[in-house]
């Protein structure tokens, strides 16, 4: 069957399986139903070959499949499948998100834009009708609420609405790891209780249990994936905030007291800070976007409450040690793969290799020796016993023993592994394998090719001496091994004493003639000045009399008379 025609049969198929769910009171949409219909498909046991053409009674058993595997309810598997496609469906990256958000916010205000832009108000009624378009447009565009709403308008002018609700997301998201955690802690020691013992399976679904832990792991790694965002947030919130105290600080040293200020001085302050709050603006919308995206995975959760009651698991809990996966890796603290018993295998070490935290390790950080083994169980590696490097990939491991059992044939497990996942889809997602079910996964193969990237850098210790004497210093440099060399030094002496001095002195040479000058020292001379003498000459004073008159019949007549004392008197 060409490949446009198998694409229209499998489209086809999905439509109808959508169909079919909505009329039986369950819409599902056609991205899931692609999802269970590959799924489907892959696990062994349902009997597809995914060489063949499928025939009609082909597809009415998968149409049958998928709608009894969509419609059924209490199905942690299914649940897990519906967070994976969710969360698939609605995250992105924060450069993607962001530069998303601006394109669909520029359209979105580019009527009320033009409206401001183009606005040519004189009158007073006209400047209040422009104020209040820009008030809503700055609050449309920052999504802070209705423009109508008085309190939006005061509370939009207070960049602390960040400040407080970064810390309030971190919280809520920490609750929900560390509800996450406790359930993930309490189903691993019940699974690792109930492997190979029945009396316990009579109480609970072993196979049900494996699939609400692969539930609850994912959704620990999903709730990590959004606390970094947030952190990267906060991290981001802290750089914007000095970028904005120092803004604003230069902005009242420029305008203080002034009246008027060149445009030059003061727009590109106005500029950098109008950057500064669209950037304010960005974090909130992309914080609310996170813990939306936090309230709505919890739904994906509500199947645990309703197959494994609290007042259930206790009681048999009572006489387990419920372990952490933090005290799992204190365990195997001090254990080390030794990398002599190997000589084809190549392992890493933390006090050799520099991005030893960085590397991508396989299957989530999960050991894969226990997934393998023990039908997906999922423990955590302990990065300190040593990573296993085989074809390019990289692997941890919970305890010595498992590692070494996984080094003597890796390929082995890994194919262990990836039954296991045709069996239970959402393997695929939640330990990562993108490589193995690139047809199947949601997985950014941009993204799986980024990790690849990655490679270890080992270091070595390793030191350098300099001498301090290279040379020895006891060195006779008139010495001399060669016969010959010395017969010829001793012809040069002899012929040397057969020759006759001449010298000659000139002016140049270093035996010239003394040169004598004499030199008359200065006199002592003196000069002497009159004495110093003073005057003091007497202030002059004039007084003015008749300035007043006498009325209008007498004219002012002004008589000047000289008060200064005469110098003799003085």
């Amino acid at each position: 069957m060409p490949h446009t025609q198998a694409e229209s049969v499998i489209k086809n198929i999905i439509r109808e399986i959508a169909q079919e769910c909505a009329a039986k009171g369950n819409t599902v949409s056609e991205t899931m139903v692609a999802f269970v219909v590959k799924a489907i498909v892959l696990d062994p046991r349902n009997g597809f070959n995914v060489d063949r053409t499928l025939t009609k009674d082909d597809v009415q058993k998968l149409i049958k499949l998928c709608v009894d595997r969509l419609l059924d309810t209490k199905s942690p598997s299914l649940e897990t499948i519906k967070m994976q496609v969710y969360f698939d469906m609605n995250y992105t990256t924060r450069g993607e998100f962001l530069d998303e958000h601006h394109r669909v916010l520029e359209s979105r205000l580019a009527t009320v834009s033009r409206e401001i832009t183009d606005s040519r108000a004189r009158t007073a009624e006209e400047l209040e009708s422009l104020y209040r378009k820009i008030v809503s447009y700055v609050l449309l565009r920052s999504g802070l609420g209705s423009p109508t709403d008085i309190r939006v308008v005061r509370e939009a002018t207070v960049p602390t609405i960040l400040k407080e609700a970064i810390p309030a997301t971190t919280k809520h998201i920490d609750s929900e790891l560390q509800s996450s955690r406790d359930m993930i802690y309490k189903y691993t020691a019940l699974i690792e209780q109930m492997d190979g013992k029945r009396q316990k399976g009579n109480v609970l679904n072993l196979i049900q249990l494996k699939e609400a832990l692969f539930n609850v792991r994912q959704h620990e790694a999903l709730l990590n994936i959004i606390l970094s965002d947030v952190i990267t947030c906060a991290q981001q919130l802290e750089v914007m905030d000095k970028q904005y105290g120092a803004q604003m600080e230069q902005l009242k040293a420029t305008v203080q007291s002034k009246t008027a200020i060149p445009t030059a001085q003061v727009y590109p302050l106005f500029i950098s800070l109008s950057k500064l709050w669209n950037s304010f603006q960005d974090e909130i919308v992309l914080l609310s976007v996170l813990s939306n995206m936090t309230a709505n995975l919890q739904p994906f959760l509500s199947l645990h409450e309703e197959l494994f009651p609290e007042h259930v698991i206790q009681p048999l809990l009572s006489d387990l040690t419920v372990k952490s996966d933090e005290d799992r890796i204190k365990e195997s603290a001090g254990m080390q793969v030794n990398p002599s018993d190997f000589r084809t295998q190549e392992w890493y070490f933390p006090e050799t290799t520099a991005n030893y935290d960085r590397l991508p390790i396989q299957y989530h950080g999960f050991c894969g020796f226990t997934i393998a083994t023990r039908d997906g169980l999922l423990l955590p590696g302990d990065p300190g016993i040593g990573i296993l490097k085989h074809r390019e990939r990289y692997y941890i491991f919970s305890c010595k023993e498992a590692a070494y059992m996984f080094a003597q044939d890796p390929d082995h497990y890994i194919n262990l592994i990836g039954e296991k996942a045709k069996q239970c889809a959402e393997l695929i997602q939640l330990l990562e394998l993108h490589q193995q079910f690139s047809s199947i996964t949601p997985y950014s193969q941009a993204e799986a090719s980024e990790k690849l990237l990655m490679k270890p850098i080992t270091k070595c210790n390793s030191s350098t001496q300099t001498d301090t004497h290279i040379l020895e210093t006891n060195i006779v440099k008139s010495y001399e091994w060669n016969e010959w060399e010395l017969r010829r030094k001793a012809i040069k002496l002899t012929n040397l004493r057969k020759k006759v001095t001449h010298s000659m002195q000139t002016h140049g040479s270093h035996m010239r003639r003394e040169n004598f000058s004499q030199v008359y020292l200065p006199k002592q001379v003196g000069t002497q000045t009159k004495r110093d003498g003073a005057s003091n000459v007497p202030k002059p004073q004039i007084f003015l009399s008749g300035l007043r008159g006498c009325g209008l019949s007498q004219p002012t007549n002004m008589v000047k008379v000289n008060l200064t004392r005469d110098v003799e008197e003085s």
